[in-house]
């Protein structure tokens, strides 16, 4: 049996370039490498129905919430299984326990990778995918214990994410030297250095021209002209596109000044962590 390396984070925080830098990265191809093709070849997802469904057979619609809790432990170990290595596994769940079940099984896992986003970009990217309001995006990011529903037209099962805050300080509260936390916004600003990183943490030893030619071919650029050309089947219903702006500081034109001083009134202590505000409060980046 193999192991899982998480690629763990909040919902449209940097989750989906990461898979194509890492796909783009181990098949080191000229050409870019099929979005559409990023589950089951070097990743896979904890939130895809079809494993849950090897444990239950029934309608995923009688399920309950303590049903779906029971299984996920079970669901990573089947994840494992199915690897004589390390496979890489995506996951928006937070790491905490629910219904008296761990989210994550950590006797499956040998390390993650955290992606972090500045919850002011995040919250308006979060409404677009999600098709709500902005404010209601507010408003999950500080719901502790916040659960999705399940969508079996879209092979999801619910996923336990908890606030933006909750989230954050379950993956990254604790120093673990088999975690490498990135950040989205260092990914754009300078995508050598965070990939880079990325590669090291992970023991890889990549020359400077296969690095520069994974980060090309998983550009934000490059990634929404394939969805253009062929689309991209993990947009949701609500969306116009998937790659949606792939910047930081939308936020400024995005948000009231009310919904950044909520964002940033309950989300501070973590926001501080990681730079997105001030000592004294305000925001820094973007």
């Amino acid at each position: 049996m193999g192991d899982i390396v998480w690629l763990a984070s909040y919902p449209k925080s940097g989750n989906t370039w990461m898979r194509a830098f890492l796909h783009n990265f181990f098949f080191n191809a000229k050409r870019p490498v099929n979005l559409n093709k990023l589950q089951g070849q070097v990743s896979q997802s904890d939130g895809m129905l079809m494993w849950f469904q090897m444990l239950d057979k029934r309608p995923c619609e009688e399920w309950t919430a303590e049903d779906v809790a029971r299984m996920r432990p079970k669901v990573n170990e089947l994840i494992a299984r199915g690897q004589t290595g390390s496979v890489f596994c995506k996951t928006h769940n937070a790491m905490v326990t629910a219904y008296g079940f761990p989210t994550i099984n950590l006797q499956v896992t040998s390390g993650a990778i955290y992606i972090v986003r500045n919850p002011l970009d995040l919250a308006s990217s979060l409404a677009d995918y999600s098709g709500i309001t902005v404010e209601k995006a507010v408003d999950w990011l500080e719901t502790d214990d916040l659960e999705t529903e399940s969508n079996p037209a879209f092979n999801h099962i619910k996923l336990r994410l908890g606030s933006w805050s909750q989230h954050v300080e379950s993956w990254t509260g604790r120093p673990n030297p088999r975690l490498h936390v990135v950040r989205y916004e260092d990914m754009l600003a300078n995508p050598e250095r965070a990939f880079g990183e990325v590669s090291r943490f992970l023991r890889l030893k990549p020359s400077r021209q296969r690095l520069l030619r994974a980060v090309r071919n998983s550009s934000f650029d490059t990634m929404r002209r394939q969805e253009e050309r062929h689309g991209f089947n993990e947009r949701s219903a609500h969306q116009e596109r998937f790659f949606r702006r792939g910047t930081a500081g939308g936020w400024k034109e995005e948000l009231t000044d009310e919904q950044v001083r909520r964002i940033c009134e309950t989300h501070g202590d973590q926001m501080k962590r990681f730079g997105y505000l001030s000592p004294g409060g305000q925001p820094t980046i973007g």
